[in-house]
């Protein structure tokens, strides 16, 4: 409560000679909305079921109403699905950890894959909640009606192919603004950490710990930048750089794939014989790009499993996107794809797709649009020349990546978001953990979220190749420990931390 409205309570307390009791006053706490007008939402009581093909035997599920415009909160209402792992130990227990997998676009009901890498140390200590975000999976999903060809964003930047791909954008946005014009704008992060602040009234929580990946580092930021009081414990795996979101993350995975790349070439020459790429690092970046401008010129017919297209027409476009992660994630395997590329013979273009569309793939590109379009309306040009122009460029200083993340999208065309971006400045506690070569969201997002986060601690882990710290196989144990040390004791470092992973 406000402090002028609690004192006077307290006196109105002290005058009639009532005194309220400790659980009815933590429940008025737990539940108090930012406006009147919104108590119907966080005075909630869900029904818990078992959830539906989703998750463990003892996970349950509940469905909850959020407004789709939290000024309008008698207007339209979204359904949001939550769920709840319970923890086996009451007297232990701290309250709830929510948790989101990143995307933006990807849904996050099932909280299983964190809860199978907690040490029983946490688990005692949380109920683990999960939930999809407003527009995703079960939580009145986004649908534009978009075809096979339509989800292909982003797209590398060519000349000839640029007008036809300004069109796609445009289609794109246009099919979705036909459908649901009404919610794109409310399809945003700062909707949906209102919308996290209900689950946590919802809940009977006065404040909740978080843990969010890649995108979800971004969403619990804004979190602690909107309800900075209510943020508990709040650990942010392989951050997005949170006053960069929008274009500047795309971008930034341009940026962060160039020194990943660098020093794959680096691994790649000291075992010339094993991979016969070459023995200096020029040499083997040399290699790999005869092979991009080889595939650009004809396609080839690739037959290994190792990767996403396989026994399809491979353009040199499409080995950049897919061996852009490999590079920092498996660098030997992208060294054996590259070697079987090398091999591989010319053929025809691949004919158009005329496979059905897969639901799924067409909700996480909708929403995933429509958030990174709608949060910050004012890092997407709206001129298609912009573009152009940025695609080349950045085509020519981030070879790897540059012109892919520059290129035009359906963002050019998105209705605006209903609030301007989040500049994200704060002091709550937390803890960040980066890899030194994720290249998704590379070091200098991690150090950016470092710096807007200035009550954070930052875990660096030296030699990390993988998109994701927390849990993951080869993960330094003294990263894992200060994320359970943290969460189980509620101490952050002392300082910030350097791991370094066996080479």
């Amino acid at each position: 409560m406000p402090t002028a409205r609690k004192a006077a309570l307290v006196a109105a307390g002290l005058t009639l000679g009532l005194c309220v009791p400790t659980a009815q006053a933590t429940a008025v706490e737990a539940h108090r909305s930012p406006a009147p007008a919104l108590d119907r939402y966080y005075d909630q009581h869900p029904t818990w079921h078992r959830c539906d093909n989703v998750g463990a035997s003892h996970l349950r599920c509940a469905t909850v109403k959020v407004p789709l415009d939290y000024k309008r909160p008698a207007g339209p209402t979204l359904r949001m699905e939550i769920s709840r792992l319970r923890t086996s130990v009451p007297g232990k227990r701290r309250g709830v950890l929510l948790s989101n997998p990143g995307g933006p676009g990807s849904g996050g009901l099932d909280p299983s894959g964190l809860t199978e890498v907690m040490p029983k140390s946490v688990r005692d200590r949380y109920d683990i909640v999960g939930f999809d975000p407003r527009g995703t999976g079960a939580s009145s999903p986004l649908n534009c009606g978009l075809t096979n060809k339509e989800l292909d964003w982003p797209r590398a930047y060519r000349p000839a192919s640029f007008r036809k791909d300004t069109a796609s954008a445009r289609g794109f946005a246009a099919k979705c603004v036909a459908r649901d014009r009404a919610r794109l704008p409310y399809l945003t992060t700062r909707n949906t950490a209102r919308d996290m602040d209900v689950i946590r009234a919802v809940l009977g929580e006065k404040r909740i710990s978080y843990l969010g990946l890649s995108y979800g580092t971004y969403l619990g930021a804004v979190y602690t930048q909107m309800f900075p009081a209510r943020s508990d414990r709040v650990v942010l795996d392989s951050s997005v750089d949170p006053n960069r979101f929008g274009r500047g993350t795309y971008q930034a995975m341009a940026e962060g794939v160039e020194p990943a790349f660098r020093d794959w070439t680096r691994l790649v020459a000291r075992r010339d014989r094993t991979y016969h790429l070459g023995d200096t690092p020029a040499e083997v970046r040399a290699t790999f790009f005869r092979l991009i401008a080889r595939a650009d010129r004809t396609p080839l017919k690739y037959n290994g499993s190792d990767l996403d297209f396989e026994d399809r027409a491979v353009t040199g476009a499409d080995i950049r996107d897919s061996l852009r992660s490999m590079f920092f994630f498996d660098p030997y395997q992208a060294a054996r794809d590259v070697v079987s590329l090398g091999k591989a013979r010319a053929t025809r273009p691949d004919p158009p797709s005329d496979e059905p569309v897969d639901t799924l793939e067409a909700n996480f590109q909708a929403l995933h649009w429509a958030i990174v379009c709608a949060d910050n309306s004012a890092s997407w040009p709206r001129d298609p020349a912009r573009y152009r122009h940025d695609a080349i460029r950045d085509g020519a200083r981030l070879p790897l990546y540059g012109d892919f993340t520059s290129n035009i999208t359906p963002c050019a065309f998105w209705p605006r978001g209903a609030e301007p971006a989040t500049r994200v400045n704060n002091t709550v506690g937390a803890l960040i953990l980066q890899n030194q070569w994720d290249s998704q969201t590379p070091a200098a997002s991690g150090l950016a979220m470092h710096r807007a986060l200035r009550g954070s601690r930052l875990v660096q882990v030296e030699g990390g190749r993988d998109h994701g710290v927390y849990g993951i196989p080869g993960t330094p144990a003294c990263a894992t420990n200060a994320v359970n040390t943290y969460l189980v004791t509620g101490r952050l470092p002392s300082h910030d931390i350097t791991c370094r992973t066996r080479p």
